[in-house]
């Protein structure tokens, strides 16, 4: 067979090529390739729940941004809920909301959990669910029917604010969780446990792998949450220990960072987050600002005000600011804080007044 000569082309060549390659958009199908043709983002949406003094307290309830002010918020559907359980518990709390990498389907979760009517705290980390609670749409206002998820292993007594991150190395969705976790041979759950955070991955939201400890120092931890920027994951976690000499920082908010998102050894950035602004935090959503670099995390005041925000320009001093100006919605807790474009917020804005 003849051999063809093979010519050699310029440097300028080989960039121009790789450019056009790079525009394309041919060089991968996952969230990276993505990531330029990200559309602008015009404004915010706002999932949360009320509390668990009220009936509907403890189902998912609904703000938009006025705008693209991630400080400035309007309830929407008259302050009722926009979605309500009808499985497990038939309460949700914590509801969380992520978009796909490619960014054309949302999946909301939330803890399978109602307090309202017992208030038996104790009760819900021994024999509580061992569900999570999945609705999917593809315009965050049209959404699909229920579905209740079991994602814990037998020895959990309860399964707490499940949030989510897209984990691009292993192309799945890593969830994760607190549960306590008893002996084997306590099949009754009447040991003494500890919250400890767990993850599970998943593509899909049905399926999803067996189960592993993320996060465990030693004492209860619960609410984590997570953001990526260059090249790090910063984790924010509620210290869940009462506040004592051996505990300073008990009921308040801890960093720590890391390249690997399913890590079990984080490094600490910063603890006590909140600290002399609120009497005591959880629940914390982190968000990146859409029109300057600037992070938010909103730390839920339990048992007082609800969210308050707080602000930061630089993730990795561990240093944030309250907010000043806010106005958020009334009394709202554990929820999620979603960037959306300005087609999608007059949408559920139109759906929802």
């Amino acid at each position: 067979m003849r051999a063809f000569p093979v010519r050699r082309r310029s440097r300028s060549f080989v960039l121009a090529l790789a450019l056009a390659v790079l525009a394309s958009g041919v060089l991968g199908t996952g969230a990276a390739s993505h990531a330029s043709a990200r559309p602008r983002y015009g404004g915010y949406v706002f999932f949360y729940f009320t509390g668990e003094g009220t009936e509907t307290g403890e189902q998912v309830h609904l703000a938009a941004s006025r705008g693209n002010d991630p400080l400035h918020w309007d309830e929407l559907n008259g302050g009722a809920p926009v979605l309500t359980s009808s499985q497990g518990d038939r309460g949700v709390r914590d509801p969380f909301v992520i978009r796909s990498p490619r960014g054309d389907r949302f999946y909301l979760i939330a803890t399978d959990l109602r307090i309202f009517g017992n208030g038996d705290w104790d009760a819900a980390q021994r024999f509580g669910s061992k569900h999570i609670e999945v609705w999917e749409s593809t315009d965050l206002v049209h959404w699909s029917a229920q579905r209740h998820v079991r994602v814990s292993p037998d020895t959990a007594g309860n399964t707490w604010a499940p949030e989510a991150y897209w984990d691009r190395t292993i192309g799945a969705y890593v969830v994760f969780w607190a549960s306590k976790l008893y002996a084997a041979d306590d099949p009754n759950h009447t040991g003494e446990s500890y919250n400890r955070m767990l993850y599970a991955t998943t593509r899909d939201f049905r399926t999803f792998s067996t189960p592993r400890v993320w996060a465990d120092p030693g004492h209860s931890v619960i609410d984590s949450t997570v953001i990526e920027h260059r090249g790090h994951y910063y984790r924010f976690t509620k210290d869940e220990r009462a506040s004592a000499p051996d505990a300073p920082c008990g009921k308040f908010i801890v960093a720590e960072r890391s390249r690997w998102l399913r890590d079990t050894d984080y490094d600490f950035v910063a603890e006590c987050i909140g600290a002399g602004a609120i009497a005591r935090g959880e629940g914390p959503a982190v968000f990146t600002s859409n029109t300057e670099d600037r992070w938010y995390l909103f730390i839920d005041e339990f048992g007082g005000r609800g969210y308050v925000p707080f602000e930061t320009t630089d993730l990795a001093s561990g240093q944030w600011r309250p907010s000043a100006g806010y106005e958020l919605p009334s009394r709202p807790r554990h929820g999620t804080v979603l960037p959306v474009t300005r087609a999608e917020l007059e949408r559920v804005r139109a759906a929802h007044s």
